[in-house]
């Protein structure tokens, strides 16, 4: 299991609170010391006569305004630095308790997954037994039934495709409940690139959309599990071809940025609201009339169990454009 996930802000621990950098108090004194000199030097300039009983008394009027001064330029002080302080203090309580809150949230979805895991693991056991024994009769049936009875023939054929999206729901639940196991190794960008277009050749196909690849020979690697790599992928891309219109083009590019290597999918769809960057990646959240929802929680997941993450971002003339960023292996880079 890969390690090297980074600390995001939720996580980390909060900053501590911000010291005054000089003692404003001790300045003041000094300042009001040196501007009770200046003000009895000043006195002596202008021809103030500074004399009782006919005795010279400039240092101790000197010794006043200093005392004077200082304690004024002291107290001054010290009330910059308790405001700075207070400041610093609301700042980091209010830091605290945005940590906490994220905190709670974070350990609310874990419960969530950990009863969803359970939930997922019930009906696997429960439901994909008797949807296989069904599968297999009504696909018996179709194969005996005589070729100008069609209506039976469509009806079995309906029943199998929906046995199969049952599986396949059952699939998607079952691998966002249960934690991604880890198998990291370097693995060339290129090979996953590949993988994945072909496995999601048939959502690609089925709207005739052309798919536009970075170089072929991109031999860069990642720290990654090929695997679950690739799955991660596949959900962009299963995601870009949903959103685009018949006929549209898929872009993928990669590119590294602060260690890590930026898998980039571009699709020509409406876009993705600003109000909804972050709710499209919660489980079961989804804006179209079907799908499960889990597609991008999964591949989100899978990015950051490797210790990358998933970014969106609107694309000027219409789209989106998903960053699926993984870890970059050690002595590679891209060309």
């Amino acid at each position: 299991m890969n390690d090297r996930r980074p600390s995001s802000p939720e996580t980390q621990p909060p900053a501590a609170p911000s010291v005054p950098g000089p003692r404003w108090r001790f300045w003041g004194l000094g300042a009001g010391i040196v501007s009770g000199i200046i003000d009895t030097l000043g006195m002596r300039a202008v021809g103030v006569p500074l004399e009782v009983a006919g005795s010279d008394v400039t240092l101790i009027v000197a010794a006043y305004f200093g005392i004077s001064f200082a304690a004024l330029g002291y107290l001054l002080g010290y009330l910059v630095e308790q405001r700075r302080r207070e400041r610093a203090m609301a700042a980091t309580v209010q830091q605290q308790t945005e940590t906490l809150a994220a905190l709670r949230s974070r350990l609310a979805q874990s419960e969530k997954l950990a009863a969803l895991g359970q939930l997922a693991a019930t009906i696997a056991h429960e439901v994909r037994n008797p949807l296989g024994v069904i599968r297999s009769a009504a696909q018996g049936i179709g194969e005996t039934l005589r070729q100008d009875d069609a209506e039976s023939r469509q009806a079995c054929s309906f029943i199998t495709a929906e046995i199969d999206r049952l599986n396949g729901v059952i699939t998607s639940l079952l691998a966002f409940a249960r934690p991604p196991a880890i198998a990291a190794r370097p693995t060339a960008v290129g090979d996953l690139v590949d993988r994945a277009v072909l496995l999601a050749g048939h959502d690609l196909d089925r709207k005739q959309l052309r798919v536009r690849r970075p170089p072929p020979n991109d031999a860069s690697l990642v720290l990654a599990d090929p695997d679950l790599a690739t799955q991660a992928l596949v959900d962009l891309l299963t995601n870009a071809a949903q959103a685009s219109p018949a006929g549209a083009e898929v872009a993928l590019a990669t590119h590294t940025q602060d260690g890590l290597v930026a898998i980039e999918v571009t699709d020509h769809g409406p876009g993705v609201p600003d109000e909804l960057r972050e709710r499209i990646f919660e489980p079961f959240f989804t804006t179209r009339s079907s799908g499960t929802g889990l597609g991008l929680a999964v591949a989100r997941q899978i990015a950051e169990a490797h210790g990358g993450q998933i970014r969106v971002a609107q694309v000027n003339g219409g789209g989106s454009r998903f960053t699926l960023m993984l870890p970059l292996a050690d002595g590679t880079a891209l060309a």
